[in-house]
């Protein structure tokens, strides 16, 4: 293979220019070979051969044509929607949903998988909930794996991609430590060795999918929340204009201590940002002032009930929601002095339930516990997703590596499942069993 100065190989080049069309088209629109130079930078002898390989592959197909000025009419390229699939999977706090859609983000077919009893994190029925999932979805839209281009899933926690034997992930408000989640999903068979199972945090999926296509689209530094019963942030610092070829960073930020010997986190430390603002620490606030339930079997309905008892000016459910609200503000002041981004977005199904209720005095308190340059530049709105965006950003995983490639698979690699661990999913799964019983 040849090689240039740089060290790229023509292969390199050839996959370089490939996915230079690719993303323009994509996020740019249907375009002409014409407008396609200009764009990307190729030559348009480099276009035509480029095009003529997508177009050879099915990965374009023509949308129409334009009239130019004084010559012949211009005809339209696009990314052929069908030509792919992506699944996107969120394992959430009360259940897991997949999603099927083909590369336009079409969805497909869906289901959700709720997590019995609520709030079960054992790793052996999540694992199973995934795979049945894949193959509901699958089976639903009629497709095969044939053009699946990958599994996307989002999960709580810390994800390490270069642990032995694949993704392993760490997550201690979850009592998951050290979880090899890609090998036990690859020893299910239910995918075939070449379709990758891609995992990335929750929120930084759901962060990729805002900054793509949501309300952090044309910001370049960018902070979004995800505000459920826990709290995580993903920090973006090189967005692009155009959306798409984003690179988010997971913060762990809902356990940034906020008070020194504050409340108990679900993590197990005392103080922690998550023990103020989290849906779960909420409703238990409220509880514990006699303003609701000790318990509920349903997160979003208690908090429901709290925002309607709010609306009714109730002083407790108030009081409740200004004391999360002033927490939240510091805790994004933070951020703000910290990494100066442009937009804060808040996102994940509590923080939409929530913004429109709390954010005007969020803001406040964000402005007042900021530096006055950094506070004067950020912008602090919410999400524009809604929720299925964790979901949606972990299809986008899958559809990142196509671009990276030009469009063609990447090969699997060879992974070797972790010793011990299909004995030690099983005893657990007993003991959840018992527990169950």
């Amino acid at each position: 293979m040849t090689t240039g100065r740089s060290g790229r190989t023509v292969r390199d080049l050839r996959r370089g220019n490939r996915s230079a069309v690719l993303q323009r088209l994509y996020f740019g629109g249907p375009m002409s070979r014409q407008e396609l130079g200009p764009a990307t930078g190729l030559s348009s002898g480099s276009v035509s051969n480029v095009v003529g390989e997508l177009v050879a592959d099915g990965l374009l197909e023509e949308a129409g044509v334009v009239d130019s000025d004084g010559g012949r009419p211009r005809t339209l390229l696009r990314v052929a929607p069908h030509s792919a699939h992506m699944i996107g999977v969120d394992v959430g706090e009360t259940r897991v949903r997949v999603e099927l859609f083909d590369l336009a983000l079409t969805e497909l077919a869906r289901t959700e998988l709720p997590l019995l009893p609520r709030g079960c994190y054992d790793v052996g029925p999540i694992v199973d909930h995934i795979r049945t999932g894949i193959a509901t979805v699958l089976a639903e839209a009629g497709v095969g794996t044939d053009r699946l281009l990958g599994v996307g899933i989002g999960v709580p926690g810390i994800v390490d991609r270069a642990a032995p034997g694949g993704t392993v992930v760490h997550g201690q408000t979850i009592g998951w430590n050290a979880v090899p989640l890609e090998a036990l999903l690859r020893a299910t068979g239910a995918l075939p060795d070449e379709v990758p199972y891609i995992i990335d945090n929750g929120a930084r999926t759901l962060g990729q999918a805002e900054m793509w296509f949501g309300a952090g689209r044309g910001a370049r530094e960018a902070v979004v929340v995800l505000f459920g019963s826990g709290v995580g942030a993903s920090l973006i610092t090189d967005g692009s204009p155009e959306g798409g070829t984003t690179e988010g960073t997971p913060l762990e930020w809902g356990h940034l201590t906020v008070s020194v010997r504050g409340r108990r986190c679900r993590c197990g430390a005392m103080g922690c940002l998550e023990a103020y603002t989290g849906a779960e620490s909420l409703l238990a606030r409220w509880a514990e002032l006699g303003g609701g339930p000790a318990q509920s079997a349903d997160e979003e309905e208690a908090l429901s009930a709290l925002l309607a008892a709010a609306g009714t000016a109730d002083p407790v459910a108030l009081a409740v929601l200004e004391e999360t609200a002033e927490f939240l503000g510091a805790g994004l002041s933070d951020l703000i002095n910290l990494f100066r981004p442009e937009r804060i977005l808040i996102g994940g199904w509590a923080g939409l339930m929530l913004a429109p209720h709390i954010l005007a005095s969020v803001r406040e308190h964000a402005t007042r516990y900021s530096l006055r340059h950094p506070a004067g530049r950020v912008s602090i709105g919410m999400g524009s997703l809604g929720p299925d965006a964790v979901t949606v950003g972990a299809a986008t995983l899958p559809l990142s590596a196509f671009f990276t490639t030009g469009g063609r698979r990447a090969a699997p690699e060879p992974r070797a499942e972790p010793p011990g661990w299909r004995t030690a999913l099983e005893v657990r799964g007993e003991a959840a069993a018992a527990r169950r019983a």
